[in-house]
C-alpha cells in the first residue's frame, strides 16, 4: 500500500498533467494562441485554424475540460474565451521557453521569412520611447475585434485585409511600426511588405499584446484608438 504522501503527490502531479495533456496538440496550442487574442464562436475558431468545425468542438471540450477556456450562450452561437489572464501567461510563458530551447524553432521562422526585409523586428524599447515623442506610428493589423479585445496603448487599428484600401490614413513622413499576434504571426510581415511596396517606412514590432504586458508596458482596450 502506497504512503499517504506518495499518494498526495501522485494526486497532485495527476491534475498537472491534465494541462499537459490538453495542450499537448498543436492545433489546441493554436486555438489557445487566437483565444487569448479575442473571444471566438467555434466557427471563426474553425476558420482561422483551417479546422472542420467539428474537429474544432472535440479540441476545444478538451481545453475546456482541463479549465483552460470558458463558453457562453450568444444566441444561437456558443462564443469561447481564455479562463482568465494566467491562461494568457501560460501560453505566452510556453511558447518563449520553445523558442530559447529548441534551434528548430528559430529555423524553421527564419527559413519561412528569408528574404523578407520585415524579418527583423524592431527593439520594444527603442520604439516606446520614440512612440511617446511622436516620431512613429504602432500600427495594429489584427482584425477588429482583437484590437476591440486589447491593444498596445496609441496604437490605430487597420486590419490588414483592410489596408490596401486605407494607404491614405497613414502619415508618408513618418515611420509605421506594425504589429499583430507575435513573433509567429505573418500579419505585421505582409504588412510591412506592403507598406513599402508603397513608398512608406515601416518595419515590425515582433511583440504581440501578451508581450508588452508581460513587460509592464501600456494596453488598453476599445475603439478610441482607431
Amino acid at each position: 500500500m502506497k504512503p499517504v504522501k506518495r499518494i498526495f503527490k501522485d494526486r497532485v502531479y495527476e491534475q498537472l498533467a491534465r494541462i499537459g495533456k490538453a495542450v499537448a496538440s498543436p492545433q489546441r496550442l493554436e486555438i489557445l494562441d487566437l483565444l487569448s487574442q479575442a473571444s471566438r464562436t467555434v466557427e471563426n475558431l474553425a476558420e482561422e485554424a483551417h479546422l472542420t468545425v467539428a474537429n474544432t468542438s472535440r479540441h476545444l471540450q478538451i481545453l475546456r475540460a482541463a479549465r483552460l477556456i470558458e463558453a457562453e450562450k450568444e444566441g444561437v452561437f456558443v462564443r469561447y474565451r481564455v479562463a482568465d489572464e494566467a491562461v494568457v501567461d501560460f501560453f505566452r510563458s510556453l511558447r518563449v521557453l520553445a523558442a530559447s530551447r529548441l534551434a528548430e524553432l528559430d529555423q524553421i521562422t527564419r527559413q519561412f521569412f528569408k528574404g523578407s526585409s520585415a524579418l527583423e523586428p524592431v527593439d520594444r524599447k527603442a520604439l516606446l520611447a520614440r512612440a511617446r515623442k511622436g516620431l512613429v506610428t504602432v500600427l495594429d493589423v489584427r482584425p477588429a475585434e482583437e484590437y476591440r479585445d486589447s491593444h498596445i496603448a496609441g496604437a490605430i487599428s487597420i486590419p490588414l485585409s483592410e489596408l490596401k484600401d486605407r494607404l491614405a490614413e497613414l502619415p508618408r513622413n513618418q515611420e509605421i511600426v506594425a504589429y499583430c499576434r507575435g513573433p509567429y504571426c505573418v500579419f505585421a510581415v505582409q504588412a510591412v511588405e506592403l507598406l513599402q511596396g508603397h513608398g512608406l517606412r515601416a518595419t515590425r514590432l515582433e511583440d504581440g499584446v501578451a508581450d508588452w504586458r508581460a513587460h509592464g508596458l501600456p494596453v488598453t482596450t476599445g475603439d478610441s484608438a482607431s
